[in-house]
């Protein structure tokens, strides 16, 4: 099994893909595959959310370039830009992972949040689409955690 523990530089090539869904990309510990099948798994610093277009290196030395999955999702899109602006604010007062676009909102398929959303007059479209929500107030993923970085964690999923 190939074993990541480290990101590396983008500028590298890559020699294998790594296509994950957001809610397998926030896991820091996982065990999964490659698009070509391989099993890795994967042990970076806890807090790590991936991010598509990130290279991570294996343990043997290939670059893995990760690539954000098409995944079941909801497109808001208005006519008014206040209506987006408050969908945008009811559903980040309910702490929903939320990609921010010019003029749309993107965010998990969810059933209950898209009759909220119809309730408030916006635009709401199912799609099958790479989701990247934004990092948050604090940032993006961690790439260094004292002394963390080092340990070998469980491995806790396998696709």
């Amino acid at each position: 099994m190939l074993l990541i523990e480290q990101f590396c530089s983008t500028a590298q090539p890559p020699d294998e893909q790594l296509v994950l869904p957001f809610e397998r990309r926030q896991k820091s510990r996982l065990r999964t595959r490659l698009a070509s099948g391989e099993e890795v798994g994967l042990f970076l610093p806890r807090g790590t959310i991936l991010r598509g277009g990130d290279c991570l290196q294996g343990n043997d030395g290939r670059v893995v370039l990760v690539v954000a999955a098409p995944e079941p999702s909801l497109l808001v899109t208005a006519a008014i830009e206040r209506d987006l602006a408050r969908a945008a604010y009811h559903l980040g007062n309910r702490h929903v992972p939320l990609q921010v676009g010019d003029g749309w909102l993107r965010l998990g398929a969810d059933y209950v949040l898209k009759d909220m959303l119809d309730g408030l007059g916006v635009q709401v479209s199912e799609e099958i689409a790479p989701f990247e929500p934004e990092a948050g107030a604090y940032g993006g993923h961690v790439h260094n955690h004292g002394d963390e970085a080092g340990h070998k964690g469980i491995i806790h999923e396998f696709d």
